[in-house]
């Protein structure tokens, strides 16, 4: 290859000579005009060479050709490209990376140009006057998505589910609790409801969970739950963001009728149930009244609508008819109905509703399926995806067009959606064909219900919202104001310290009513159809992207951290009681003794070395480096466990006293370190490149002389953190930012510190700095409290994105793998979509320990065969006046205390691959354990069942998950009724 660059150069340089004349002549550039071709050199210089020239003719004549002088900045024959031309070049480029390679840049990878580009479309007004209306177009075509490496991330996933966000029906309503009346700073009133989960459905991890609703939205918390120190009503009330300085305490509120006015207050989130139209149009059709006026469709018509679903006959039909009548045939005698995920779909058909031979507008039609928020238009010309304009349809309701046809190939799809309307999933795949129509099917049905949710939140939507919330608050706050004053019950009491006192039987008695007539609410909705929790569907089953597959079933330590070791199929994890290496997931070898103390460590692939920081926190905390190589069996590795004098020959010495360290991430052209000492911080570098060791692995055989210094600089505090920032706008080739007490110092490679200052009223708790990468664009997400900040790394004002977004739980660690973001906590994992902050899925799982996230996520957890055995219940007595707390909510108002085993409880670890989450393949392995999630996709409601990890019990001959040496999972009994 290198001899026929050069062949190619030395070719070139012979026709530079013959071609200097062409290239003198004028040619058209791609705007038209006419501009002429001059060597690549300085200008001054060129002015200088035609004076000469017309000055002395003589001189000229006899003298040779000049030289032509070439830019070496520049390729040969490549024109200066800009900077969206070189992303796109480079974004071409990762074709010729290896595969595990293109899995380590992907880490932090994301862009929202797969969501479509606003587009300016015309619109003709009645008095002849063209305007225009925006719209996003999302026709799979955009910039450099064939040449991506990953392509589009078009897995089918609900965003914002019902059974993951509607909390008052699934985890209040029908359970004892607590609900406030108060008011915030502003003096605008609020409602606080606080239970404390501990069920089956929780996997038996015990929580607070909180929702304060306000005339702006419900916003939730889940915090955790220490027998030994319940929480006060106010200290959970602080975890909101600005409810930290209330003048009064909120009042309890008794009435147990208040339930189906909060029920009321969630319902307002959206519908459950949801309406669309579809619309045919024949090829040339480009009006609305031109569609709305056929009577009959096509063949793939009605191919497209057995595909959406069943044919139903309305009259008489007693489920979720989305307005259309089902007494006269007012509106139709037969529409098309389905199920998805829970949620009852009826579409509003085009030629299936009433048509008037005298109404060239068919107004019946457009009552019905122009106030419908998505619309479908089937067309039979397939040239019509690129040529539709929305503006054809005269609707100011409808805000989402999903445009389709049917050719040989299979399903074609494009979107358009008005520019108000926030992002939303899934993209479109590129080109944007389906040729499974199980497949079409479910991508169409996400992509309309994400989309109506979506346009909820437009300022239209959301400002309607905002009003009838604000009202129906208020009119509760003046109802329930009245009826806290006038109680004769201890107000400033949690419901546990007025329930569990014994001799209290007109409390007692509350406390069966509440349950009770929440109980009835939730059975009425049920019946009514509307219940946000089911998961009914019509359709195959289908794994969810984040499924989790089990690399080693019975760990027997509590882990401290470990990394992956990707190409040996390996995994280092460091525990109180050594460091072991998991070799193919079948057995554990200590390499370490508990000498060293491994607090940190990381697995650097690309060059071959371990990096561990090991001691005590203080001048005996250091960072030593080893290769891999000496702990591999196979390549010749001391198979003994190393000591700690062993680890003093690898000790970095500018590394003392080192309490924190960080890299930059893999895939980048240098490995570089930062170790922070106290304030101080010491920027170091791998002395050869990721480049020079792929080509001489041999030949990289450093360990602690590897490391170069580079830099020192300082922070304002101590960091609890540090990301290292890489190509940072305006601050050189690389930033620091650290984490400090109370916000985020942004750190230029030149010394150059920056504040950026977290929102928040309380002290924030800084969790985490992600340095991420938007079409090549640095960027960070800064996560505080539970609150997660898009920070653009920008000279000019530094400015941040359009929105942030809030986790249900404060996180204990955040990872990011597009499309999704990716938050853990002691006991719960909540995956969110990183371009809209939209909730997914949330699994809850004991001692949940994030290990590595550099390639895949590894994770650990409790074995679920030690999952906690609960049985819920209400529980009145084993409490008296003088164990009573003011202002404590329940410290179990329906169970038992917990009693936690003295014996070890083994860990099991799981990986999800970063394959599945991108979208591209499904990864199988003969390991695989059911997933913690609920699937997407299921033929009935769920049975309840809690051994969502219990490992496969028919496979006794393999040491694998499937049959872990630990006993059998005893499943959480259910719920006992009230009755009981």
């Amino acid at each position: 290859m290198l001899c026929l660059d050069m062949k190619l150069v030395s070719r070139l340089r012979g026709l530079s000579g013959s071609s200097s004349a062409s290239d003198a002549t004028p040619r058209r550039n791609r705007g038209g005009s006419v501009s002429s071709v001059v060597p690549s050199t300085d200008l001054e210089s060129d002015e200088d060479d035609r004076f000469s020239s017309s000055t002395d003719t003589t001189f000229a004549s006899a003298s040779p050709p000049p030289r032509i002088v070439r830019d070496r900045s520049r390729s040969v024959c490549v024109p200066v490209l800009n900077s969206s031309q070189l992303r796109h070049l480079h974004r071409r480029a990762s074709h010729n990376i290896s595969p595990a390679t293109d899995t380590v840049s992907r880490r932090g990878v994301f862009s929202r140009r797969y969501y479509g580009s606003i587009e300016m479309l015309p619109q003709v007004e009645q008095d002849g006057l063209e305007n225009g209306r925006r719209f996003r177009v999302e026709n799979g075509d955009s910039l450099g998505e064939k040449e991506e490496m990953f392509g589009s991330p078009s897995t089918p996933v609900l965003e914002n589910p019902e059974n993951q966000t509607r909390w008052y029906f699934k985890y209040f309503l029908g359970k004892l609790h607590q609900n406030y009346v108060g008011s915030d700073q502003e003096r605008s009133p609020i409602f606080l409801s606080v239970v404390l989960s501990e069920g089956a459905g929780d996997r038996c991890v015990p929580h607070y969970r909180a929702i304060l609703w306000r005339r702006t939205g419900a916003q939730k918390i889940s915090l955790p739950y220490m027998a030994n120190k319940p929480m006060t009503v106010k200290q959970i009330l602080s975890n909101f963001p600005g409810m930290d300085r209330l003048d009064k305490g909120p009042r309890e509120i008794f009435s147990p009728d208040i339930q189906k006015d909060l029920l009321l207050l969630e319902e307002q989130e959206g519908s459950v149930n949801f309406k669309f139209g579809v619309v045919y149009a024949k090829e040339g059709q480009t009006t609305d009244d031109e569609m709305l006026s056929n009577e009959k469709g096509s063949h793939d018509f009605h191919r497209f609508l057995d595909l959406l679903g069943e044919r139903i006959r309305l009259k008489g039909w007693d489920k979720y008819r989305g307005g259309l009548d089902v007494k006269g045939d007012m509106t139709g005698k037969e529409s098309v109905y389905t199920v998805y995920a829970g949620h009852e779909v009826m579409f509003h058909v085009s030629t299936m509703l009433p048509h008037s031979k005298d109404n060239p507008q068919q107004l019946e039609r457009k009552r019905h399926i122009g106030n419908d928020i998505v619309n479908v238009i089937f067309t039979d010309d397939p040239t019509a995806l690129d040529s539709f304009n929305p503006n054809c349809i005269k609707s100011q309701f409808t805000h989402v067009f999903a445009i389709v046809s049917s050719d040989s190939s299979g399903w074609r799809v494009a979107v358009y959606c008005d520019e108000c309307v926030p992002l939303f999933g899934p993209s479109l795949p590129c080109p944007p064909v389906f040729n499974d129509p199980h497949t079409f099917r479910e991508f169409l049905l996400v992509k309309l219900i994400n989309g109506e949710k979506a346009t909820f939140n437009t300022p239209t939507f959301s400002q309607k919202r905002e009003r009838t919330l604000d009202m129906l608050i208020r009119d509760l706050y003046q109802e329930h104001v009245q009826d806290t004053k006038g109680s004769n019950m201890l107000n400033r009491r949690a419901l546990s310290d007025v329930v569990e006192a014994p001799g209290r039987r007109r409390e007692e008695t509350r406390a069966v009513e509440m349950v009770r007539v929440g109980q009835a609410y939730k059975l009425e909705a049920i019946v009514r159809g509307l219940a946000p929790t089911s998961m009914a569907t019509a359709g195959p089953f289908k794994p969810s992207p984040w499924e989790p597959l089990c690399v080693y079933p019975d760990f027997p330590q509590d882990i401290i951290c470990g990394d992956s070791w990707s190409q040996k199929n390996r995994m280092v994890l460091s525990t109180e009681f050594g460091t072991f290496l998991i070799e193919d997931g079948l057995s554990h070898r200590l390499i370490f003794d508990k000498s060293v103390q491994i607090k940190q460590l990381d697995v650097v692939e690309q060059h071959g070395i371990l990096l561990i920081r090991a001691g005590d926190r203080g001048r005996d905390s250091k960072i030593h480096v080893f290769r891999l190589s000496e702990f591999d069996a196979e390549a010749g590795g001391d198979t003994l466990p190393k000591t700690r004098s062993h680890s003093k020959e690898r000790k970095l010495e500018r590394t003392r006293g080192c309490h924190i360290y960080s890299l930059t991430r893999p895939g980048g052209s240098h490995l570089r370190m930062c170790a922070a000492i106290g304030r101080r911080l010491v920027v170091m570098q791998w002395k050869h490149s990721a480049a020079w060791t792929a080509w001489c692995p041999a030949s990289d055989t450093d360990t602690v002389d590897g490391f170069v210094f580079v830099k020192e600089l300082t922070a304002s505090e101590v960091p609890s953190f540090v990301t290292i920032v890489e190509g940072a706008t305006g601050c050189g080739d690389w930033a620091l930012c650290c984490a400090l007490r109370h916000n985020f110092e942004l750190i230029s490679a030149e010394g150059a510190s920056r504040i950026l200052s977290v929102e928040t009223s309380n002290k924030p708790h800084l969790v985490a700095a992600l340095d991420l990468r938007e079409d090549e664009e640095p960027e960070l997400l800064l996560c505080y409290n539970n609150t997660c900040h898009f920070q653009k790394l920008m000279d000019e004002s530094m400015a941040s994105t359009a929105f942030d977004f809030h986790w249900n739980s404060v996180p204990t660690a955040v990872v990011c793998a597009f499309p999704y973001v990716i938050a853990f906590t002691s006991d719960t994992m909540e995956i969110r979509l990183i371009i809209n902050g939209n909730l997914v899925h949330t699994m809850v799982m004991p001692n949940l320990n994030l290990i590595s996230s550099k390639n895949d996520i590894f994770f650990a957890t409790t074995a679920p065969e030690f999952f906690s055995t609960r049985t819920e219940r209400i529980h009145f007595d084993g409490k008296t006046d003088k164990d009573d707390k003011n202002n404590s909510p329940p410290a179990s108002p329906h169970s038992a205390p917990l009693s936690a085993s003295p014996e070890a409880k083994p860990m099991r670890i799981y990986k999800i691959p970063l394959s599945t989450l991108s979208g591209t393949t499904v990864a199988t392995c003969e390991r695989r354990c059911p997933s913690p999630a609920e699937p997407d996709l299921v033929p009935a409601p769920p049975s309840g069942d809690a051994n969502f990890l219990t490992v496969d019990s028919s496979r006794a001959l393999s040491r694998s998950c499937s049959s872990s040496p630990t006993p059998g999972h005893v499943p959480c009994l259910p719920g006992m009724g009230i009755n009981k």
